[in-house]
């Protein structure tokens, strides 16, 4: 904390110590450019809890750091050393200030032990509510990207079997065209027969109506040929053989 503290008051006085002749787009273009491809490697998580400190303010890795050299007593001697000296050297002088300083130090800390435990459940009670809204939404989105991820399997798996329709449409497109050739042939066999039959038909037709000429033909020229005297001695004749086989019928009985 004391060396980030040096830091920040050493760094104005560095700025004004710069050449005059130095202006700020100098500096601007002497700062290095971020040319480099991003990098898409995961972010470490953030810790959930801050490191050890003593003291409150005092991290312990300064008494970490420390220990190996100076004992464990070291950094409390050295703390206890440079305050001496700044007060020895007048560094530091004790006045008015540091009573306030020292009171609103006392404050805060009895606030704190106060009221620092309700204020940090409060506080993580908002970081757990913010964190659950950010898991809803981080899991509500890696739903829909897994149901992205299945339906693009699912149209790559159709486009896969593509070929496969377009086998089936080709065959029945040639089952189509194989259907209509045969309809258009039976069509053809029908009409053909049916004037097949028409002239079968026509030819009989034409034969029954000829030999119903013939033989009304035949009969009138007979009719004509028999004269009475012949129709008479026939109708005689009739007679007879009509008699003679009642006789033999009569007989027989």
């Amino acid at each position: 904390m004391l060396l980030r503290l040096a830091l920040r008051g050493l760094a104005p006085a560095a700025l004004r110590s710069l050449a005059p002749a130095l202006s700020a787009g100098a500096v601007h273009i002497s700062r290095p450019l971020h040319t480099s491809q991003q990098h898409l490697a995961p972010v470490p998580p953030l810790p959930e809890t801050g490191g050890k400190v003593r003291h409150g303010v005092i991290p312990e890795e300064f008494f970490q750091f420390l220990y190996p050299k100076t004992g464990v007593t070291g950094p409390y001697m050295l703390g206890t050393g440079l305050l001496l000296y700044f007060l020895s050297k007048e560094i530091y002088v004790i006045n008015h200030e540091t009573l306030t300083g020292l009171s609103v130090v006392g404050i805060l800390i009895y606030g704190i032990k106060k009221y620092g435990g309700n204020v940090a459940a409060f506080a993580d009670k908002l970081i757990e509510e913010r964190v659950a809204a950010l898991t809803d939404v981080k899991n509500s989105m890696i739903s829909s990207l897994e149901k992205a991820i299945e339906d693009e399997k699912k149209e790559q798996w159709r486009v896969e079997g593509r070929h496969y329709l377009f086998d089936t449409k080709r065959n029945n497109v040639a089952m189509l065209l194989e259907t209509n050739y045969r309809e258009r042939l039976l069509t053809v066999y029908t009409e053909v027969k049916k004037r097949l039959d028409y002239q079968v038909a026509v030819q009989h037709f034409m034969r029954h109506k000829e030999q119903d000429h013939m033989i009304s033909w035949v009969e009138q020229n007979v009719r004509k040929s028999i004269t009475a005297q012949q129709e008479k001695e026939s109708i005689a004749k009739c007679i007879s053989d009509l008699k003679v086989l009642s006789r033999s019928a009569q007989a027989t009985v």
